[in-house]
């Protein structure tokens, strides 16, 4: 019984310095954080505003004129021609079966930190689907679907535009916008004036 205690004893002694340091790493954090600290996964589809597909300077041979926009919506490509023989590659989310599109025309309005006026049409289809309630209008901001920029596509509905959501690069997710990370929306932001050319193909 003695030696018992006495490894008890020891045990406790032992446990001691692991939790003041355990007591010290959890400063901060809720009870329900320490019970139930996050999964492997939650890094991964955290909300950021960086890019899963890097924007890269490419070869690009098409006969377009400089400044255009051309959108690919089965590569989920963005290319921004910069110069003759030479565009800006930018990973994309495109329409999901059924929403894509495509044509040609002009960027006629830019908007930073834009507000989200859903049509109609969506909210109906939406609440018919999913059973949710779209917002008649949301203010701009970093829980805006619409991100940090947005370029409107002439008099359509369709815009590019930002999303903080990086998973939905590369996907065909959106209900015809072409999506694109909040950190390249902004950059392409900066290159592009009203009146530039947009060419989106499938």
């Amino acid at each position: 019984m003695t030696r018992l205690i006495s490894f008890a004893f020891l045990a406790l002694c032992l446990m001691v310095p692991a939790t003041a340091q355990a007591q010290s790493s959890n400063e901060g954090k809720s009870l329900l954080q320490i019970l139930f600290p996050p999964s492997d996964n939650y890094n991964k589809y955290r909300r950021s505003d960086k890019s899963p597909i890097k924007r890269k300077m490419i070869s690009f041979k098409e006969n377009h004129p400089v400044g255009t926009i051309v959108i690919d919506t089965s590569d989920r490509r963005l290319y921004h021609v910069v110069k003759p023989g030479k565009a800006m590659a930018y990973g994309i989310g495109v329409g999901r079966e059924g929403f894509t599109w495509q044509g040609k025309n002009r960027i006629t309005r830019k908007a930073e930190w834009p507000g989200w006026t859903p049509p109609q049409v969506m909210r109906d289809r939406v609440k018919r689907q999913e059973g949710r309630v779209l917002p008649a209008y949301m203010p701009g901001g970093p829980d805006n679907p619409l991100g940090a920029r947005a370029m409107y596509i002439g008099s359509t509905i369709y815009r590019i535009h930002g999303t903080n959501q990086p998973w939905t690069i590369g996907k065909a997710m959106s209900s015809g916008c072409i999506r694109m990370a909040n950190e390249d929306v902004e950059h392409l932001y900066e290159q592009v004036d009203i009146g530039t050319r947009v060419v989106v193909r499938n």
